[in-house]
């Protein structure tokens, strides 16, 4: 079974929408065709921005934790400061455990810090892909 870390982009897109690669890469965590992976500050960051840009969104998030059964996986400041030198430290810590899990895919819709760097998919072995990209890849 496939391992996916969510970074919480996706997360915020899964909870806004009930539609989207997002979405559906939750519902395949909940019919356990992968393994889907967060981290706490993911989940933290997840509900702060909801909180702050759609507050009527808070419900479904919460629904997504409880439907999903997220393996949390927290690195440890050693790995974050390692991943800091590749990164900009905002994103240190979704590098950090997305390497730490041993995912086979880091889901993002960060184009511009995480997406289409070669450099970060070999520091932490894994593909770093769009929902979209990572739902086909899952799904065949």
């Amino acid at each position: 079974m496939k391992q996916v870390f969510i970074d919480s982009s996706v997360l915020f897109a899964a909870a806004y929408s009930d539609k989207g690669y997002a979405r559906d890469l939750i519902i395949i965590g909940i019919r356990e065709q992968a393994h889907l992976v967060i981290s706490s500050l993911v989940m933290e960051e997840t509900r702060r921005n909801l909180a702050d840009f759609a507050p009527e969104t808070l419900p479904a998030l919460e629904r997504i934790y409880e439907l999903v059964g997220f393996e949390v996986v927290n690195p440890s400041k050693q790995a974050v400061l390692e991943a800091a030198k590749l990164v900009a430290l905002k994103d240190a810590p979704i590098l950090a455990a997305a390497k730490s899990a041993k995912v086979d895919i880091l889901a993002t819709l960060d184009k511009r810090h995480l997406l289409d760097r070669p450099e970060l998919e070999s520091f932490i072995a894994a593909r770093i892909l769009r929902p979209k990209e990572a739902y086909k890849w899952i799904v065949g």
